[in-house]
This record gives structure tokens, sequence and C-alpha cells, in this order.
């Protein structure tokens, strides 16, 4: 079985496009991808492949088995849902939900993996099983883990797992990946500083957890500079400040709220963060007087390529664009991926696929009310889902 090219699979674009826009027009967040999953079932029925409906409320998995003998089980993956953001464009497929659109191209991402679908339905010539993972709830509230907590390597064994993202400012046409921690652990921490609070014009009659407050903000930073070491990476910031009421600023209040985000690749940087964040808190507030309530929690894992996957996955998108065009040893990036919790689980790689920036009509930014996603990749993506398929399945040479 030889490989395919983007351009196999053009007479797809036009219905690819179409069903993509329409997801986008009609975004759906976490768990709530009823219409979404709904077109997915939908469509794999229509083209013959078997599917089980119910994991995470809305997920949909769709089962292949090629026309040859062969016991080898994959899963790949896409996720479904979009973000609570208004989105700003003015094209005729914008979404027609107030303050929800896909803005991070899941719409892409699910499509790209139904052209798969309908080619490999048609061109069944593989030994094993493909399962298609159609999964909610990516952004933030874990929906793989809920897939796995639910069962689903239990039903649907893989014996590896692939992923795909769309990356807005590398070229289309284009794939880049890493072996290894590829993107970061994401977690959330909170912090709340305990004061009297008092009146602003005699702060010397009370203790003023905005000031120790300002000391925490500045102090984390050396964290990062001075606990964790210059050959690894790490992020602390913070995302949210409350404190006192706008109408009184005369008043010093009582408690500030504190809340952000930490990132980091290995489990030893990332016990230090949850660590060291609680002593400086601790520390900062003892030295004013006042309390510190600290919360951290531990969301989405690091996200870690296999060197097997990976290495076919490399080839795989090699065969889809040329070598060239492949960069196996991409910088990690800092954003995070609930797909992290499948590969704790199976042994897998997750590619970047480009969507260009603006000068090819794109957005550079994933998480922006200008994002759109670039349908001129929609094949490219289902080219190389197909040939990794050939590849672990079948031979692609």
């Amino acid at each position: 079985m030889t490989h395919i090219s983007p351009l196999l699979l053009a007479d797809q674009h036009s219905d690819l496009t179409a069903i993509r826009r329409d997801i986008h027009r009609h975004p759906e967040t976490a768990f709530e991808e009823a219409r979404t999953a709904q077109i997915v079932a939908d469509k794999l029925t229509s083209w013959g492949i078997e599917i089980h409906r119910g994991l995470a409320k809305t997920g949909v998995v769709g089962t292949l088995k090629g026309n040859r003998a062969g016991q080898k089980t994959i899963g790949l993956r896409a996720d479904m849902d979009a973000l609570h953001l208004q989105e700003k464009n003015d094209f005729a497929h914008t979404s027609v939900v107030a303050n929800k659109m896909h803005a991070c191209g899941h719409d892409g991402h699910t499509t790209m993996l139904l052209g798969a679908a309908k080619h490999l339905a048609a061109n069944p010539d593989f030994a094993g099983t493909v399962h298609f993972i159609f999964q909610p709830a990516e952004e933030g509230e874990g929906g793989a883990r809920v897939m796995i907590e639910e069962g689903l390597f239990d039903r649907f064994n893989c014996d590896a797992v692939y992923g795909m993202h769309n990356m807005p400012g590398i070229a289309t046409g284009t794939f880049a990946i890493r072996t290894g921690p590829m993107l970061a652990a994401s977690d959330t921490w909170t912090v709340k500083f305990k004061g009297t609070g008092g009146h602003g014009a005699m702060p010397y009659r009370g203790t003023d957890p905005t000031f120790v407050a300002a000391q925490f903000i500045g102090a984390i930073q050396g964290i990062i500079g001075r606990n964790v070491p210059p050959t690894q990476a790490a992020v602390l910031s913070v995302g949210h400040i409350a404190a006192g009421t706008y109408g009184s600023p005369n008043v010093i209040p009582s408690e500030v709220l504190i809340r952000g985000t930490a990132r980091s690749y290995t489990p030893e940087v990332r016990d230090l963060l949850e660590r060291r964040l609680g002593e400086v808190a601790a520390g900062i507030a003892q030295a004013s007087g006042c309390e510190a309530d600290y919360h951290y929690l531990r969301r989405y894992p690091p996200l870690v390529n296999a060197v097997e996957q990976t290495t076919l996955a490399v080839e795989a998108a090699a065969l889809t664009v040329g070598r060239d065009k492949v960069d196996p040893n991409t910088p990690p990036l800092t954003g995070a991926e609930d797909f992290a919790f499948m590969l704790q689980k199976k042994p897998g790689a997750y590619i970047m696929i480009g969507n260009g920036g603006t000068e090819e009509g794109g957005c550079n930014h994933v998480h922006s009310p200008l994002y759109d996603f670039n349908d001129s990749i929609l094949t490219t993506g289902a080219a190389y889902w197909v040939n990794l398929v050939q590849l672990e399945l079948g031979d692609a040479s």
C-alpha cells in the first residue's frame, strides 16, 4: 500500500471545508458538544464505521478494522470543543452562538480526522484496527482524563495513540514535533493573603495584605531565577488579583486574592514550584503579620512523546509533505494539552501541523477572537493520518 499526498484527497476538500465551517458556526463548549458529536457519528456511520457513544458525555469513538489479518490497534484522537470567547470575525461562518467560538481549531482537528476516516473506510487495506477518538472538553476540563476514567482504553485497547494540533505562525504544508516533553504541565495556584485591613491614612494600626501581595508577586519570579535549574524551563504567571472596593480607595482591604498558572516539564520541577510557592507566600505573610491560605491544583501533566511513535509520526509527516518540511526537533512549548493523559497510559506522539500566519490569511494566535482554522490544510492533516495508519498497520513504502 503506497502513501498518499494531500492532492489525492483533493476531491474531499470542498466537503471537508463545509463540515469544518458548519462546526465553526455552531461552537459547543466542554461536555456540551452534542451537535458536533452527532455530525461525527452520522458521518462515521454513513461510511460504514462502527461507532460508540457516551464516554465523557459527548465523546464518540469510531472503530475500523482493516481487511488484512492483524492484531495491532492504534488510536487517533481529535478534540471537538470550543472556547468561551466572543468572535470578532465577520465572514459567513462566524459563530452564531454568543460568547462561544472555535478559537483553537478543534473544528479543524475534528474535520481532518473525519477526512481520514472516510478515506480509510473506502480503502481499508491495512492489518489491524483503528479507533477514531473524538474527544470533548480539551479546553481546561480534562475530557481526555474523563474518557480514560470511564473506560476508554478498557473498551478500546490501543497499542499506541496519536494526536495532532494546528500551529498558527508556521507555514502551511509543514509539521513540527519532538521526542520527549513537548508541552508543559499546566497547574493553577491560588493564594489568599489575610490581614486586618484598616484606614488608608493609618496603615500602622493594622496589617496590610496588599503590601504582602505586592512583595509576593515580585518574589515568585525568584523561584524561576534562583530555584529552577537553568538547564530546565518553567513559568509562573499571575492571572488574577482581587481586593478592596473601587468606591473606597481609602480603605486597606483585609484580604487579597491572587491566582496564577504554573508550567513545567518534569515531575521534579513541578514539585519544586508547588512547594516554593507555598513557602514564599507563608514567609512573606508572616514577615508582615498576615496569614496566607495557599492551594495548588495539578491540572494537565506534561505531554511526553515516546521515541518509537515520534519516529513514525515524523516519517508519516515526511510522506505527506516531504522530509524537508518536517521539523523533528521543534522547541518545547509552554502550552498544555490534555492528550497528555492519554500519553501517560499509552505510548504515542503528538504533532503540530502548520496553520500559516497572517500572510496566508490566517491568525498568528490561537485563543484570539480573530482566529480561524486554515481550510487549506484540511487534506494535509487527513493525509497525515492516513499515512500514519499505513506505517503502523500496513506498508507505506
